[in-house]
């Protein structure tokens, strides 16, 4: 349920980033979101009253953070130069697929039932990102390349706060955005992006960040409860929250092909409790 309410929330906070990078650069719609974010988890570390967490944690950590921004610049520069119906689904599938390979290979033994929801979700998240739409151009095999480093980005972030131990509590959060942040400003500098937003895209892209920071939360704490295998896939899922908002907000129609697909994630929920 963690797992899942993490998805949810990250597909409503990716719709969020997208309205508002219609009308700003994505570096600074990211920078404040990235700020929200912190303030969030800022005021959560004392709530919580968690120590500072040890080496390894913190390292751990950084290897979140680094690998989140790695994921985000290949997926940035995959978008700008390819399709997005191709680079979305082929990122979402490597982020889904490597965190289980990565379960399997240290132990992770789901049930039948469970490991069939497993490959049922990585297919739904592949439709409903669009793998199978048409293309009105082909993408190049060095973009789709990027589009895949982005998805191993996404998926050793997953692996990495996985491997955070109970005790660091929400601390990991905050050491990944110590990365992140500067690293956004170097984009934004590159760009000569102005860091000023006003009115709603200012809004959007601080709820953007700040249900961002509760979707990290359910998956940080998912992640020590339940198996990375399954917690994984299941918060991969969150490109279906996102196509139900911008199908009931901006009037977006739904393709056949992703129907099936939100079929399918329902399914594999199904499956993924049974077992």
């Amino acid at each position: 349920m963690l797992a899942l309410v993490a998805a949810v929330v990250f597909g409503v906070s990716d719709y969020a980033g997208g309205r508002a990078t219609r009308h700003a650069s994505v570096f600074v719609v990211t920078f404040f979101g990235q700020l929200a974010a912190m303030a969030c988890v800022l005021v959560l570390l004392p709530v919580l009253g968690d120590p500072f967490p040890d080496g390894d944690d913190v390292w751990w950590s950084l290897g979140g953070g680094a690998a989140s921004i790695a994921g985000l610049s290949a997926f940035y520069h995959a978008l700008a130069n390819g399709s997005m119906t191709v680079v979305a689904p082929l990122a979402a599938i490597v982020s889904a697929v490597l965190p289980v390979g990565v379960g399997l290979a240290i132990g992770e033994r789901p049930g039948a039932w469970a490991l069939a929801g497993v490959g049922m979700a990585v297919v739904a998240v592949a439709l409903v990102s669009g793998a199978l739409e048409r293309r009105r151009q082909p993408t190049q095999r060095r973009i789709l390349v990027i589009a895949a480093l982005a998805g191993v980005g996404f998926g050793l972030l997953f692996v990495c706060f996985d491997q955070t131990g109970e005790g660091s509590g929400m601390w990991p959060l905050l050491i990944a955005q110590l990365i992140s942040i500067p690293v956004i400003l170097a984009g934004a500098r590159i760009t000569n992006a102005r860091l000023r937003l006003t009115g709603t895209t200012r809004w959007l892209a601080v709820a953007s960040g700040t249900l961002a920071a509760a979707s990290q939360v359910a998956y940080l704490t998912a992640t020590r409860e339940g198996l990375l295998t399954i917690v994984s896939v299941v918060a991969s899922m969150y490109p279906a929250s996102t196509v139900v908002l911008a199908t009931v907000v901006d009037g977006e129609r739904i393709h056949r092909i992703q129907a099936i697909g939100l079929t399918m994630a329902v399914a594999a929920l199904a499956l993924v409790a049974a077992g």
